[in-house]
């Protein structure tokens, strides 16, 4: 059996099993942590964090959380919300002047947070090096006209989000919602969460093993012998026009979230870094008390959980539903329940909650698999239910 770390308290012994199974096959170097009824259950750690250096995964090991991010940064505007200093349904522009620019005065903060403001992509992409200093992008964002009519469809902002949502909660609260994170959520719960490490924090991030995939030679895929289901997903990405490859191609050339610039920078839609632990104690946090602290009030957390849009995202090209900020699952999901909510992440990264049950789910890797199956976390969370 590999070398695994951690603990699961007596009955979950098959986590550890399915953790094992895990990292003899696809996995590189991985964590996950479950939290029952505010209690944790699960912490368990194993493989490579660098497996150019052969640095072993460590109880401390950090991990970049890609889109994973986007349910923690909705939840530092849920929190503002519901403390009275931000109205979900006031215009933006109340906050932000600059963004009543080109037709956008009347689009409330609520459009953001479900991702039907139209603004997914923007004309001119901008640089990673703009995209860390944070202003360009919010600049462009605030000249951007949307791509279609706001509030009346749902187009996943793969990558503006975060700074979209990141101004609102800066205007509103006078602090960089990596700031506000730390201060209002990680800080209280004793949380290895950032958007924005800091620097001393470096040295604990595991490496990020992925071969990005060549959209470009999905142009000589033959569509009429894909399933119908996948044909306009295939269509879309293999189109460079497409509002599918301009949303993710707002930062170009791509990112590269192993680089520490892009690390020690906020980029609240994909650079969320923390432990599988944290992942999972916020969580239990967002739907119960952990040691005294709740970050939602249970009122809040219902309006941020019923379904806000749904239908086929424009961008994704697949059925989605949406919450306030908080990603629903669909019924083929594998993290599917009727109260469950959460986000996952580029190449398998998730956390999510299920308030019926009182489980808290956080599970990070640092092998991003695209293009193939992967079974990881829907087989860890196959044991979790197996055992509770």
């Amino acid at each position: 059996m590999p070398e695994i770390g951690g603990e699961t308290v007596p009955g979950f012994e098959g986590v550890r099993e399915a953790f094992a199974t895990n990292l003899r096959g696809p996995e590189i170097g991985a964590a996950v942590a479950v939290y029952l009824h505010g209690r944790k259950v699960v912490d368990l750690w194993g493989g490579l964090a660098d497996p150019e250096t052969g640095w072993p995964w460590e109880h401390n090991t950090l991990q970049v959380i890609y889109s994973t991010t986007k349910a923690v940064t909705a939840t530092c505007a849920l929190l503002l919300a519901q403390r009275g200093e931000l109205d979900l349904g006031a215009p933006v522009a109340e906050y932000w002047p600059e963004f009543a620019a080109s037709g956008k005065e009347r689009i409330p903060v609520r459009w953001l947070l479900t991702h039907q403001a139209g603004l997914s992509a923007i004309d001119r992409p901008v640089t990673p090096e703009q995209a860390v200093a944070w202003d360009p992008m919010v600049t462009a964002l605030a000249a951007q006209r949307p791509h279609w009519e706001p509030g009346t469809d749902v187009g996943y902002h793969g990558l503006t989000y975060g700074w979209l949502i990141g101004e609102v909660v800066r205007r509103v609260s006078g602090r960089s919602i990596g700031t506000f994170l730390t201060e209002e959520i990680a800080a209280p719960l004793g949380l290895d969460l950032w958007i924005g490490l800091a620097k001393e924090e470096l040295h604990r991030v595991s490496r990020i093993v992925w071969a990005p995939p060549d959209f470009d030679a999905l142009a000589n895929v033959d569509l009429d012998a894909v399933p119908e289901p996948m044909r306009d997903v295939m269509a879309a990405w293999a189109d460079p026009t497409s509002l599918t490859r301009r949303t993710m191609g707002v930062v170009t050339p791509p990112q590269d979230h192993n680089r520490p610039e892009e690390q020690l920078a906020e980029m609240p839609s994909t650079n969320g870094i923390c432990t599988a632990r944290a992942l999972a104690r916020f969580y239990a946090a967002l739907i119960g008390e952990v040691d005294g602290h709740r970050i939602l009030t249970p009122g809040t957390l219902a309006a941020a959980t019923a379904e806000h849009a749904s239908g086929i995202d424009r961008v994704l090209r697949i059925p989605v539903r949406i919450g306030l900020g908080l990603g629903l699952p669909t019924p083929d999901a594998y993290w599917h329940s009727p109260t469950a909510f959460g986000f996952p992440g580029l190449g398998g990264s998730i956390g999510f909650a299920d308030p019926a049950t009182g489980l808290a789910f956080g599970y990070v890797m640092n092998h991003v698999m695209e293009g193939v199956p992967d079974t990881r976390a829907a087989s860890l969370l196959d044991a979790v239910r197996a055992a509770i």
